[in-house]
C-alpha cells in the first residue's frame, strides 16, 4: 500500500533537495526537516504518517444512548475509523434527534434506552447525554454486557464514581471517557510520542490553558450556533467548570507526567459575566501535585469571536532537557491552522506541523473491545482524572470579584 505523501515532501522533490537514503535516515524520526527559517531561527518540520494506511482490522456494532452534546459526532467518527458500525441511537431531545437522523439516515432510532441496552448484538454504547446522567447509562450498559464510551465529563459525583468502579470490577467491562483534547488532537498525540521517547527529558510540569466559547461555531467537537440548553447552566447537570472541561486537562496532566497518584492542591471558581445563571461558573483554575510531576490548569468561557475558532487551547510541557508547547486549534494572528507543536531542547527550537499525524484512539479502542485490552486508554488513569476533576470542583473556593 502506498505511503502518504505530504506537500512539504513534494516541495523538497521539486527543489532537488531530496538526498540519499542515509540523509533521510538522519532526519528526526517521524518528521521531514525543511531547514532553518531565518526570520524565526526555528527549524520547521512536518510530522508525517510514514506507515502505510490500513483498513480497520476489526468490526464491532455500536449504538448511541444519549446525544445532548454534539461531541457525540466526533466520538462516532473515532469508532468508525476503528471499524465500528453505527446501528442504533436513542435521544430525548427533539432538535438533537432531528439533526442526528439527518446525518445518519440509515441508523435505527430507538424509542427507549432499554431497546439499545438489551440488544445482544451491540458491543459498545456511546453517550453524550446530559453530563450527570452519563455514568448511570454506563453502569447499565456494563451490566448488560457492553463496553461504554462517555463524552467528558464521564462522571460528575464521587458516588457515581464508586458505582462505576464497582461495576467494572464485577463485570470486567470497559468504561472509557473521551478526553478529546488529548485523544483527538494530533499535536497532543505527537507530544505524547515525543515525551515517551525522552525528547525533553523527565517531565516536571504541565500547564494547560483551556479557554472555551459559550456559543460555538459548528463542528464535531464543538456546538452549533445559538443558545445553550438549560442543563448547560446548571452545575448539578453539567458538573461545574472544573469537573466538565477541567477533566480534559486532568487527563493530560496524568498522561504527560506519568503520575499514578495525584491530588488537587488548590482550586477556585467564579462567575464573572453570567449573573442570570447563578449555578454556572465561567472561570476556574487549579493547582495539581502528582507523584511524578506538577500541574496548573486555567479554564474559562471568554473566547471572543475574533479568534475564529472555539478556543485557543494551549499546553506547555516542561522537562528537564527542554519543553514543548502545543497551540491546538489556531496560531493566533499567524495562521488559522491548528495542531502546532513547538519543541525546544539543547540543540535548537523547532516548529512541527502535526496535521498529517494519525489519530490512533478509535482503532486502538475497537481493538481493546475485541481483545479485552486497555491500549487506547488506561482504565485507572481514566477514572483518576475523573476523580480529581470531581474533587477539584467539590472543594473549590467560590470567589466573588468586585465590579
Amino acid at each position: 500500500m502506498m505511503k502518504r505523501a505530504t506537500g512539504r515532501r513534494d516541495f523538497l522533490k521539486q527543489a532537488g533537495w531530496m538526498g540519499s537514503a542515509a540523509m533521510m535516515a538522519a532526519m528526526p524520526q517521524g518528521a521531514m526537516a525543511l531547514g532553518d527559517v531565518a526570520s524565526s531561527g526555528r527549524v520547521v518540520e512536518d510530522a508525517v504518517l510514514i506507515q502505510a494506511e490500513e483498513a480497520p482490522k476489526h468490526h464491532i456494532r455500536f449504538a448511541v444512548c444519549g446525544m445532548s452534546h454534539d461531541h457525540v459526532y466526533g466520538m462516532i467518527g473515532a469508532i468508525q475509523r476503528g471499524g465500528g458500525e453505527l446501528v442504533a441511537a436513542w435521544g430525548d431531545e427533539e432538535d438533537k434527534l432531528a439533526a442526528f437522523a439527518k446525518r445518519y439516515p440509515g441508523v435505527k432510532m430507538a424509542k427507549t434506552q432499554d431497546e439499545i441496552l438489551h440488544d445482544g448484538s451491540i458491543q459498545l454504547v456511546l453517550s453524550s447525554e446530559k453530563a450527570n446522567e452519563r455514568a448511570g447509562i454506563g453502569v447499565r450498559a456494563m451490566r448488560a454486557g457492553k463496553d461504554f464510551l462517555s463524552d467528558k465529563p464521564g462522571i460528575t459525583t464521587l458516588e457515581q464514581l464508586a458505582e462505576v468502579r464497582k461495576t467494572i470490577a464485577e463485570t470486567k467491562r470497559i468504561y472509557a471517557i473521551m478526553y478529546s483534547e488529548r485523544l483527538e488532537v494530533k499535536a497532543a498525540v505527537y507530544a505524547g510520542e515525543l515525551v515517551q521517547k525522552g525528547a525533553i527529558g523527565k517531565v516536571i510540569q504541565t500547564i494547560n490553558i483551556a479557554p472555551h466559547q459559550i456559543n460555538q461555531r459548528p463542528g464535531d467537537w464543538g456546538g452549533g450556533m445559538g443558545s445553550r440548553p438549560a442543563w448547560f447552566w446548571n452545575d448539578v447537570q453539567f458538573g461545574g467548570i472544573l469537573c466538565d472541561i477541567g477533566s480534559h486537562q486532568l487527563d493530560q496532566f496524568l498522561f504527560y507526567t506519568g503520575s499514578k497518584q495525584a491530588e488537587v492542591v488548590a482550586s477556585q471558581v467564579t462567575n464573572v459575566r453570567h449573573p442570570k445563571f447563578p449555578h454556572f461558573q465561567d472561570f476556574g483554575d487549579m493547582m495539581l501535585r502528582g507523584d511524578k510531576g506538577l500541574g496548573y490548569v486555567r479554564l474559562d468561557w471568554f473566547t471572543p469571536f475574533g479568534l475564529g475558532t472555539w478556543g485557543d487551547g494551549r499546553l506547555f510541557i516542561l522537562g528537564t532537557e527542554g519543553y514543548i508547547e502545543i497551540r491546538k486549534y489556531t496560531d493566533v494572528a499567524v495562521k488559522k491552522q491548528g495542531n502546532n507543536l513547538f519543541l525546544v531542547d539543547g540543540k535548537e527550537a523547532r516548529y512541527i506541523d502535526c496535521n498529517n499525524m494519525p489519530l490512533p484512539f478509535g482503532p486502538q479502542f475497537v481493538a481493546d473491545i475485541v481483545n479485552r485490552t486497555h491500549t487506547a486508554q488506561d482504565q485507572e488513569q481514566c477514572l483518576l482524572a475523573a476523580e480529581l476533576s470531581i474533587k477539584a470542583q467539590k472543594n473549590a473556593t467560590h470567589v466573588v470579584l468586585k465590579d
